[in-house]
């Protein structure tokens, strides 16, 4: 990204294009932006095709910084275009398509009461500390409970695996303490950004200053998200009620949802869940991140209305899981001039739908659809789709549509190269 007046407000910025290309071999190559850096820097390959040349590679923090500029949009924007230019090429033609979903998790530690307790009580004096830096010890003085926090935090993951009463009643005993530790020390990031709000902590330097405002809201923010946590620990370890509306299972990513599939190895994981479909020669049409879980019977007629956007046309194939059956689903494709519609009901006992799910078409349509497990898995493989990296709501679009940019160029490529030269 070049700034429009760099010649009078300092140095050049990165063009777009070099943006672009050093994002996408990142996610190629599934690298973290500090190794992007050092590869580019060393390998005269990854320099031409960056298109950075002789020129200085940006450190890991600029790139890091870049990839934010590069928001979900326009990372989905890039990717309409690439399957446009498959389709230009005759590559993909839409005859065919395949739906799936599965969870990408966000990067957080796994979620217990007491690690979300201990974690509210780190970040808030942590900022307050900041502030009493920046403020000159003015105000109230901070009290350090972290060791304490901590203190409690093991004990409880030492008496969790104890399952008698006298290890019930000692349990409860530790949440009492580790809860009133926790209380307390919002109360005093409280009292921190009344004192910040009032002048009380305040710093004569303009810089210092906004360092203290900017971590009196981070305070704010988090103080709210601490007395979440500590109602739901209060509802689950006092209540026996683990059901608590909008519970966080991180203070740091919130939009976190508990997702429980159907996955022995796995069965709950922690993060959103996002939808992909497919067509011919294993390009991945059209992704989306859900901001809350849908049921993905919910998600076959939306998927077939992109699908005809894209292609002009329905697919003669539609294969899905049995958790994208319904009687109304397949009526709705049938109406909108699919052919063959190879998604199994499990729970039939209808001898006509056996014996059509018995045929030789919906028998290879379903070996088909398990590709597309296999592409899901190869991404989280590959281009570490498994966990998102980056921050955010925007930050998990922006992985996801990158990883299936970087996995349609690969599958692009020798589809391309195998062609006979004109």
């Amino acid at each position: 990204m070049r700034r429009r007046f760099h010649n009078r407000s300092g140095g050049g910025g990165t063009p777009a294009e070099v943006v672009l290309r050093l994002l996408l071999l990142k996610h190629v190559r599934n690298w973290s932006y500090a190794v992007l850096e050092r590869e580019v820097r060393a390998n005269l390959v990854y320099r031409q095709f960056t298109r950075v040349g002789a020129a200085k590679v940006p450190d890991a923090k600029t790139l890091g910084k870049l990839g934010v500029a590069l928001g979900p949009q326009i990372v989905e924007r890039i990717h309409r275009r690439v399957v446009a230019i498959a389709q230009e090429q005759r590559i993909v033609r839409g005859r065919r398509m395949r739906v799936d979903t599965t969870v990408v998790e966000t990067d957080i530690h796994y979620p217990t009461d007491s690690s979300l307790l201990g974690d509210g009580v780190r970040v808030l004096t942590r900022a307050m500390k900041r502030i009493g830096e920046l403020a000159c010890a003015a105000g109230a003085k901070l009290r350090d409970r972290t060791k304490s926090a901590r203190r409690y935090a093991l004990q409880i993951s030492r008496i969790c695996r104890s399952r008698t009463e006298q290890g019930k009643e000692r349990l409860q005993q530790c949440y009492r303490r580790l809860l009133s530790i926790t209380g307390r020390v919002v109360g005093q990031a409280k009292r921190f950004v009344r004192e910040v709000v009032t002048g009380i902590k305040h710093s004569d330097d303009l810089i210092g200053q906004m360092a203290i405002e900017g971590n009196c809201v981070y305070l704010e923010t988090m103080i709210a998200r601490v007395q979440h946590v500590m109602q739901q620990t209060r509802d689950r370890i006092f209540g026996g009620d683990p059901r608590t509306p909008g519970k966080l299972v991180s203070l740091f990513e919130p939009h976190t949802e508990i997702i429980r599939k159907v996955n022995a190895a796995k069965p709950t994981e922690f993060g959103k869940l996002v939808k992909f479909q497919e067509a011919e020669q294993q390009i991945v049409t059209h992704y989306e991140v859900y901001d809350q879980r849908p049921n993905d019977s919910d998600l076959l007629v939306p998927a077939l209305q992109i699908h005809e956007r894209q292609f002009g046309q329905p697919p003669r194939l539609l294969t899905a899981d049995a958790g994208f059956f319904s009687a109304r689903n397949e009526a709705a494709a049938r109406e909108r001039g699919v052919k063959r519609i190879a998604i199994p009901n499990l729970g039939t006992k209808s001898a006509e739908r056996k014996k059509l799910q018995k045929k030789r078409w919906f028998r290879e349509a379903q070996k088909w659809r398990t590709g597309c497990e296999g592409r899901i898995s190869l991404l989280k493989r590959r281009h570490g789709l498994n966990r998102c990296r980056y921050k955010g709501p925007d930050g998990i679009k922006r992985w996801v549509g990158l990883d299936v940019i970087a996995d349609n160029l690969i599958n692009i490529g020798p589809a391309l190269a195998a062609r006979p030269a004109r």
